[in-house]
């Protein structure tokens, strides 16, 4: 028997307000990422990327529709189970870094590993030093987070979302604050951890060029996807 796709949506949308105020933003969504894809999810400004990804990543409940991640419905989950399967399954890198200034990096990093134990304590920093080994900042491990340049700290986002080892990272505009050189090298670290570790990727991004550096492309126009695409590189 096959594994389940790491996620399946079938008929998401998502309605903002009520009455006569009412806006939809999600239009029947439908997605499955297998283990171990590099997806870009692309769109104009207004089409819903940010909102989709937030469904996706279980931040929002859908207004109609399934996610299911690993086969579990998000769905016949309460809160605190939908908060469980966020924190065993899923990564997040968002444009802004979102690091807690007043600690080290190595304690930023460990942040979920502490919410899933229920505590900060020191037996987790091998692991969270591990993670900041993996995206080359071990040596700035005990270095204040607010004395880190922009794409060190966005590197520390990195190494958060993947100190848990989640079969899925969700990113949403992750080098739309940095420059180019530090937009590429976060970039490769995501390539480096996609090959090592077989985690799927799911990249909102503006950027063409990023874009069509993953192995899929799959573009949302008002609330609905219109085209799902393999790239070149991604085409075997």
């Amino acid at each position: 028997m096959s594994e389940p796709a790491v996620l399946e949506v079938e008929g998401v949308t998502k309605r903002f307000g009520a009455g006569a105020s009412e806006a939809q933003v999600l239009r029947g969504v439908d997605l499955r990422v297998e283990a171990g894809e590099f997806v870009a999810l692309v769109g104009p400004s207004g089409s819903g990327k940010s909102t989709l990804l937030h469904v996706l990543g279980l931040l929002q409940t859908p207004s109609e529709g399934t996610v299911r991640l690993s086969g579990l419905d998000a769905g016949a989950l309460d809160d605190a189970g939908r908060a469980r399967l966020r924190r065993e399954r899923l990564g997040f890198v968002f444009q802004f870094h979102h690091l807690i200034p007043s600690l080290t990096a190595e304690e930023n990093v460990r942040i979920p590993l502490a919410l899933a134990s229920g505590s900060m304590r020191a037996t987790l920093r091998p692991r969270a030093l591990e993670s900041l080994r993996a995206v080359g900042l071990e040596a700035k491990a005990d270095a204040s987070a607010r004395t880190l340049s922009g794409g060190e700290q966005q590197r520390v986002a990195v190494a958060r979302a993947l100190v848990a080892q989640p079969g899925l990272v969700f990113a949403d505009e992750p080098t739309g604050n940095l420059d180019t050189e530090n937009a590429d090298q976060v970039f490769r670290l995501f390539r480096r951890m996609h090959a090592e570790r077989n985690t799927a990727f799911v990249i909102v991004t503006h950027d063409v060029a990023l874009a069509a550096r993953c192995d899929r492309v799959v573009t949302l126009v008002d609330g609905r996807v219109t085209s799902d695409l393999r790239t070149p590189s991604g085409a075997a």
